[in-house]
Parts: structure tokens; C-alpha cells; sequence
């Protein structure tokens, strides 16, 4: 069995040189010693798009992550930790293969994939601490809270949740385990942001074909809130003296729990009130929807499959939720690294009513809804929408408040403009 298991070991051709000759030549030709001098002094904008943060932002980050990447000097010199964060930098910015990095920093491609696992390892341990703490305190939500209020008018929110599909290559071995509902295989990012777009509590390295109530329910994040030790405000008072508690907002994959609320489920057979509070819930939600948008966007390696293994990926989501949040604290009242246009954003010419810069379908129809008038038919009453189950009342209440005390007029609008959208596909499907 042992002569068996010797012969079926892989057998290794000798190396015909240490470092292949074109190699060699790094320190003279490679674009780390050549381009990236003149980007830092010459082009300050260049260099952000390079490398997703200014030159001082890189010099601070090294300072933190930089004693984690020194390498001692026994037979030859080593690639300096500066050399080895640019090279991670700018793997998960431009998404490229570990390939072309190794070609345009003249560093081997296994070297450069130990540079990268490695780097993104210790940026994970220097910066979990700062920017993802463990627990938050009562102070905490409620700012949160205050903040949710303020930008989305959605009273008692605490945060928004969501997961993301990183997309992988097909690990060894691995079957369906992987395997998601988009027929792609994948590693779950689950995440709760706050109103500012910066994470607040991740779990990173769920299987793709679980699905997302089913990943927080076991995550760590989810059994916190289950036995109530994550300091959440107590239940107060909102306008009208209704006691409502505070708790996240999620899509209709997620349960609806005392901590969590949902939408009601389905397009079709809604009531007004039902679809207003649905319309009012998603405007709270849409901020982790764009703070996922906004990860992709920066670091540009969740486009396509990420070529590693499962576990390296979860060392490379690790790191760009690490980067995103340190960056995004440093750049919440300048507003360079969120850009104009990557996000939801008020409407300009009318600031007061909080309404959002209309959507795609609105601004096509816009003409048809002004040419077309019809009466408003909210009539219901809450009564008709009242369901059954302690976190179903509380919904109701929430439905109440969003219709009646803290109704906006923006609400009413979307409520018409979306009957006029239905109306005017009917017409164009029967004409």
C-alpha cells in the first residue's frame, strides 16, 4: 500500500532556473518601480483610480498593515510590504487575473498569489478591530436609527440586510454545495449596513445554495438577535404615541421576526396600504442594495468569477469589506470614494419632500401619467390589511403609522404612478 501511495505521488519536473530571466529585471522595468512614482507625484486622480484611495490613504494603511507583510532577508531580498499591498490593491480593483499581475509587476504567479492571500489576511486582522466591531451599544442604534429616519423617513430602523452572491470558479470536488439559484456557484457576503453605507456586522463564507433567511437564522449575527444580546433600544414611543421597537429591514427572503421586517409577499392582490408600506420598507432597504452596488463598483473583482479557492475568496471578501469601511468613514462629508451618480440620491429641485430622483420607467412614462389622469383610490381601511401572529399586528401598526401620522406626499405619487404604469402596459399589450 505505501510503494501503492509512493507511486501515485506527483512527481516534479527540477527547476531549470531560481528566477525566470525576464524576472530579473523588476527593479528597472516593472510597472511598480517605473509608473507608480509618477502617478503619486504627478496625478492625484489617476492614482485614486488605480488604486481606490489617495496616496496618503495607502501611506496610513501601510502604516497599520505594513509590520504584518515584512519578510525576512535570508537567501535573497524580499518584495518590500509597500510592493505587496500595491499588488493586492490593485488585484481587487481591476479584478484581473493573477496572471497579468504577475506579467505587468514581473513577479511570479506563485508568488503573487502567496503576495495576495497573505495580504488580504492581514489587512482582515488590522482592520476588523477598527472598522467592524463586535458589539454596538444602545448609543449606536439609536444614531442609526436617527440616521435611517432621517435620509429614508423610516421611523425605529436599525439597520438593512441583505446577502450577495460572490461568484467563484467551481471548487474541486465540491458538487452542488456551491451551486445557487442563479446557476452559478458562489460564497455569500451577508451584510447589515447603516444609512451611510458602511458595514456594520458581515458574514462572510456561507455556501451559495443555502438560502439567505437560512444564513442569518445560523449565523452568528442572527443567534445574537435571537437571544438579545446585541443592546438593541428597547420598544418607544414614534408620532401618534404608538410604542413600536426597533429592528432591521430585509427582503422576503428573510422571516419576520420581532428584530426584522419584511415586505408582504407578492405584486399582485395588495392592498394600498399593503403596497405603501412595501413602497416605505424598500426605501430603508435600498441602502444595502447600494452599498453592495458600491463594494462591486470599487473593488472591481466581484464582476466575475473570482479564479481561487473558497477559502481564499473569503480572505478577499474579508479585506474589500475591510477597505470599503475604512475608506467610506474617512470619506462620509467628502463624498470621493461614493461618487455622484453610484447611489440613490434626493431629488435636487425638490429636497423638502425627500423624494428620489425618479426611476428609469417613471421618467419614460412621465408624458403618458400627465396625459392620463385617474383618481386616487386609496379607500381602505386598515382593518382590511389587519393579519394574524404578534409580528404581523406589529407590521399592521407600522402599516398605520406609514399611510396616516407619518404619510408623505411622495408616497401617494409613487402609489398613482405605479397604477398609471400598469395601465398604460395594459393598453399597449391590448393595442
Amino acid at each position: 500500500m505505501q510503494k501503492l501511495q509512493e507511486n501515485e505521488k506527483r512527481s516534479y519536473k527540477k527547476k531549470q532556473y531560481w528566477v525566470a530571466p525576464y524576472l530579473k529585471d523588476r527593479p528597472e522595468h516593472s510597472f511598480y518601480h517605473v509608473s507608480i512614482p509618477k502617478l503619486t507625484i504627478e496625478d492625484g486622480v489617476r492614482f485614486h483610480n488605480y488604486f481606490r484611495m489617495s496616496a496618503t490613504q495607502m501611506e496610513e494603511l501601510l502604516l497599520i498593515v505594513g509590520p504584518l507583510l515584512i519578510k525576512e532577508t535570508v537567501i535573497r531580498e524580499p518584495i518590500q510590504p509597500k510592493e505587496r499591498l500595491a499588488i493586492t490593491l490593485r488585484y481587487l480593483a481591476s479584478g484581473d487575473s493573477m496572471v497579468s499581475m504577475s506579467y505587468q509587476y514581473l513577479v511570479g504567479v506563485t508568488t503573487v498569489c502567496h503576495i495576495i492571500r497573505e495580504t488580504c489576511e492581514a489587512i482582515w486582522n488590522s482592520l476588523y478591530p477598527l472598522v467592524l466591531p463586535p458589539a454596538l451599544s444602545e448609543k449606536d442604534w439609536l444614531e442609526i436609527a436617527n440616521d435611517f429616519e432621517e435620509l429614508s423617513n423610516f421611523a425605529h430602523c436599525i439597520g438593512a440586510i441583505d446577502g450577495k452572491h460572490v461568484t467563484i470558479q467551481y471548487p474541486n470536488n465540491a458538487g452542488s454545495t456551491y451551486y445557487n439559484y442563479k446557476h452559478a456557484h458562489s460564497v455569500v457576503l451577508m451584510a447589515i449596513c447603516d444609512a451611510h453605507y458602511v458595514f456594520r456586522f458581515v458574514d462572510i463564507g456561507a455556501y451559495g445554495r443555502r438560502s439567505d433567511g437560512g444564513i442569518f437564522s445560523n449565523s452568528a449575527i442572527g443567534k445574537n438577535f435571537n437571544t438579545n444580546v446585541m443592546n438593541i433600544p428597547k420598544p418607544s414611543a414614534v408620532a401618534g404615541g404608538r410604542i413600536l421597537p426597533y429592528c432591521l429591514v430585509g427582503d422576503e427572503a428573510f422571516p419576520l421576526k420581532p428584530y426584522l421586517l419584511r415586505p408582504y409577499p407578492g405584486k399582485n392582490g395588495l392592498t394600498s396600504e399593503q403596497d405603501i408600506f412595501n413602497y416605505r420598507l424598500s426605501r430603508a432597504r435600498r441602502f444595502i442594495e447600494n452599498t453592495f452596488g458600491i463594494l462591486a463598483s470599487q473593488w472591481r473583482i466581484y464582476r466575475k468569477p473570482i479564479i481561487a479557492s473558497p477559502e481564499n475568496v473569503k480572505l478577499m471578501v474579508q479585506a474589500t469589506v475591510c477597505l470599503h469601511n475604512w475608506i467610506r468613514k474617512d470619506d462620509i462629508d467628502k463624498n470621493t470614494y461614493v461618487s455622484a451618480g453610484m447611489v440613490d440620491e434626493i431629488n435636487p429641485d425638490d429636497p423638502s419632500s425627500s423624494t428620489l430622483i425618479p426611476v428609469a420607467f417613471f421618467t419614460q412614462h412621465l408624458e403618458y401619467m400627465h396625459h392620463h389622469p385617474v383618481p386616487c383610490i386609496i379607500a381602505q381601511t386598515i382593518e382590511s390589511v389587519c393579519d394574524h401572529g404578534a409580528e404581523s399586528k406589529r407590521r399592521t401598526l407600522i402599516i398605520l403609522l406609514y399611510v396616516n401620522i407619518y404619510g408623505l406626499p411622495y408616497q401617494l405619487s409613487y402609489f398613482i404612478h405605479k397604477i398609471f404604469f400598469i395601465s398604460f402596459l395594459m393598453t399597449r399589450t391590448n393595442s
